[in-house]
């Protein structure tokens, strides 16, 4: 018995124990947490009963290389619902898909929905913004936001790319220079309860967000208009495909205008144009179909999309075979119309041949037996060596996504009927964009330069935070040869093929090119011409190409006039002034005219008058109404027949 109490008592004593180690445990471990963690925990606490809601950044603005804004935002709000606050759930139903324009039913499920915070739109209007936030509706929240707007609207718009709903770029520079542009997002933070539900007049944190930085680009809005006015003019009046321009320095690679026309409007971007259109019953197509058609819409082919540059590429043939010393340019060759290699005839453009001549006749005939003769003297490593010196084996780098490399043939499958083909453009594929490269590189002294659009990125103050370089190579050709082929690219245009992008007072040089595309069978044509100026010292060079025109459909008869309507508007704009020969003043009766009396005379009038008198150059009016006598010229002074003449109206 005695036994027995004892081994109780012990009992008793070791839960005694047991309770006053545990409740020592548990005390210290409260006394750590309540005081030694207090500040964590609160924060916790803090954190669970927080409401986080973005402030969206302003994306940074788009310059062209004068300071047009050609990107910029437009404010607007996001429309947003927190269930656990919405006291009126029918009503907010009914408003907000009322003004927003959306289905009962998507609104009803988001608003039901119990989640902490459920967006309804992005990208509302201010004005219907307003009228949703002035009902003051539990629980319906309105936050600033920003749409990307593009005050030109459709103008390069291939080029500059657009947004998408979250404000991030989806294509072209918005996309390419995306981590200059994007902001950093702000945040409101809101006190709740446990519920979700804000507790009134509890004050908001706000982080204020941060603007994207800006940038500016080379393009010039003026020229592009210029390029684009043409490329629309001849898209019509020969009912192609598709027109391409693109105008650049071929000095440092700069690009001025990058023409894709049709083009769309930026501040609409999935809407699809009307060529696109025109025989297709939107209504049934697909997601699938319709995005494919959108993906073509924005595509850029001036980089997207490779072909056979054609006759344009005999002046990368030429300059290599000069400068390998395999021709000169009186040496003499002879075409029947055509040329036999192994067992194919191979014909040249004009039919009838072009019997007895020299190279330097062959370049302004833009005869084929001729540079297929050249191609044979150089030889495929030749050919190549100059292939890759001038860059048509890589991509020229441009910053736009989207570049596409050349097709070329492996060296080892080339056999005499490639090599002749190549020769003079045919049976391999390149950019537009690689052909301007390689081209400016025969022009500009040897120097291979990166084409671009990026300048330098600023801050929201405007000060400059990089300046944007681009690597270039030199000495791909000799001073020598380019001097040369400058001066037969300009016989090419004062007598040659290319006589239809002649500019009297500006020395124009040039290749036109008339490449048949694939398959042969279906007779379907590029037309296109490129052109440089001033011809000694090119400041300039363009290249146009007109895709599957209908009728005529020569490179020469066609394209080479679109650069030189373009050439006529721009080069003026660029300050490259008008000297004209003795010849040429002779030739288009060129000369000087006295301004006569424009007082108060209305347009119609002025005209008729300067035409009477013989005036060739253009009219520009500034203002409305009357001549004034502050007018420019002034009456009696001497002018150019051919300069442009600026007229101040009231």
């Amino acid at each position: 018995m005695a036994r027995n109490k004892t081994y109780n008592k012990r009992n008793v004593l070791i839960v005694f124990l047991c309770v006053v180690i545990a409740a020592s445990l548990l005390a210290g471990r409260l006394t750590y947490l309540m005081i030694f963690r207090s500040k964590d925990y609160a924060a916790r606490a803090e954190d669970l009963h927080e409401r986080e809601r973005p402030i969206k950044a302003a994306r940074g603005l788009i310059y062209d290389r004068n300071g047009q804004i050609i990107a910029t935002n437009k404010p607007v709000s996001t429309i947003s619902v927190i269930h656990a606050q919405v006291t009126e759930p029918e009503k907010v139903i009914e408003v907000l898909s009322s003004k927003l324009g959306l289905s009962t039913d998507y609104v009803r499920k988001r608003v039901e929905k119990n989640s902490s915070l459920e967006r309804i739109k992005s990208n509302v209007e201010k004005e219907i913004a307003d009228e949703i936030r002035n009902m003051k509706l539990d629980g319906v929240m309105v936050d600033e936001d920003y749409k990307r707007y593009y005050p030109y609207g459709d103008l390069a718009s291939k080029v500059i790319g657009f947004t998408g709903a979250d404000n991030q770029g989806i294509v072209g520079l918005e996309v390419e220079y995306e981590k200059y542009l994007k902001g950093i997002d702000g945040t409101i933070l809101t006190l709740t309860t446990a519920y979700g539900v804000e507790i009134k007049n509890a004050a908001e944190e706000r982080i204020e967000p941060k603007p994207g930085n800006n940038l500016k680009i080379s393009l010039d809005v003026n020229m592009q208009k210029y390029a684009e006015q043409a490329a629309k003019k001849v898209l019509e009046a020969k009912e192609a495909n598709n027109v391409k321009i693109i105008l650049m320095s071929p000095q440092n690679g700069e690009i001025f205008a990058m023409v894709n026309v049709p083009e769309f409007d930026l501040n609409e971007p999935f809407n699809l144009i009307e060529s696109m259109t025109r025989d297709i019953e939107t209504s049934v197509l697909s997601d699938k179909e319709k995005q494919d058609l959108l993906n073509q819409m924005w595509r850029n082919a001036s980089l997207s999309d490779t072909y056979e540059p054609g006759s344009s590429f005999k002046i990368v043939t030429a300059a290599a075979a000069i400068e390998e010393g395999v021709v000169d340019l009186d040496d003499q060759f002879f075409c029947p119309g055509y040329k036999i290699v192994e067992d194919r005839r191979i014909r040249c453009h004009k039919v009838g041949g072009h019997g007895s001549q020299t190279f330097y006749d062959g370049i302004l005939n833009s005869c084929n037996p001729v540079f297929m003769e050249v191609g044979a003297r150089l030889g495929i490593d030749n050919l190549y060596k100059y292939f890759r010196q001038l860059g048509l084996f890589n991509k020229t780098g441009v910053d736009l996504p989207g570049e596409a490399s050349s097709i070329m043939h492996k060296k080892e499958n080339v056999e005499a009927v490639e090599l002749a083909t190549i020769s003079f453009g045919q049976s391999f594929q390149i950019t537009p964009l690689q052909l301007l490269v390689a081209a400016s590189a025969v022009v500009n002294g040897g120097k291979i330069v990166t084409p671009h659009l990026g300048m330098e990125v600023t801050n929201s103050e405007g000060n400059t935070i990089k300046k944007l370089e681009y690597p270039e190579k030199t000495n791909v050709i000799s001073k020598e040869t380019s001097e040369t082929m400058k001066m037969l690219l300009e016989a090419v245009v004062s007598d040659g093929t290319g006589k239809r992008a002649y500019l009297p007072g500006f020395r124009v040089g040039g290749k036109t090119a008339t490449s048949e595309k694939l398959p042969r069978s279906e007779n379907k044509y590029i037309s296109s011409f490129i052109g440089f100026a001033p011809a000694d010292n090119p400041q300039l060079i363009g290249l146009v190409l007109i895709d599957e025109p209908v009728g005529i459909y020569y490179g020469g008869t066609i394209a080479a006039p679109v650069i030189g309507e373009v050439f006529d508007n721009v080069l003026p704009y660029m300050g490259v002034e008008a000297s004209y020969t003795e010849e040429e003043k002779e030739e288009y009766d060129l000369g000087t005219i006295v301004v006569p009396n424009l007082l108060n005379k209305d347009k119609n009038e002025v005209k008729k008058l300067l035409n009477d008198l013989g005036y060739m150059g253009e009219i520009y009016y500034l203002g409305e109404g009357e001549i004034v006598v502050e007018q420019f010229p002034l009456m009696g002074e001497k002018i150019d027949k051919t300069s442009d003449l600026i007229l101040y109206l009231q």
